[in-house]
């Protein structure tokens, strides 16, 4: 069975290699789809509540020429502090 090394990863692609450096190509390809199997089980996205309120918050000004991000973004955080609430932003410099 031959592995399609296109659609593989980079890593996917130093794992393959490695293991065919070490233990040869037939076994090497048998554990490696094995592994592959394994992996692809798992899923790799999480959801996060909090970054899709704050993609939902900032939509509309999607289309917004004047609003601009930069090219670093920002880092939203908690207010910290006596009596502090909220939300503060600082530009990533």
């Amino acid at each position: 069975m031959a592995i399609d090394e296109s659609t593989l990863t980079k890593g996917q692609l130093r794992k393959l290699n490695a293991l065919r450096k070490s233990v040869g190509d037939k076994i090497a390809e048998q554990a490696f789809t094995t592994w592959l199997a394994a992996q692809s089980k798992v899923t790799k996205e999480a959801k996060d509540p909090v970054a899709d309120a704050l993609v939902s918050a900032l939509a509309h000004l999607q289309h917004d020429k004047s609003f601009r991000l930069g090219r670093r973004g920002y880092v939203v955080r908690r207010a910290k502090g006596r009596g502090a609430s909220g939300f503060v932003a600082y530009k990533v410099t």
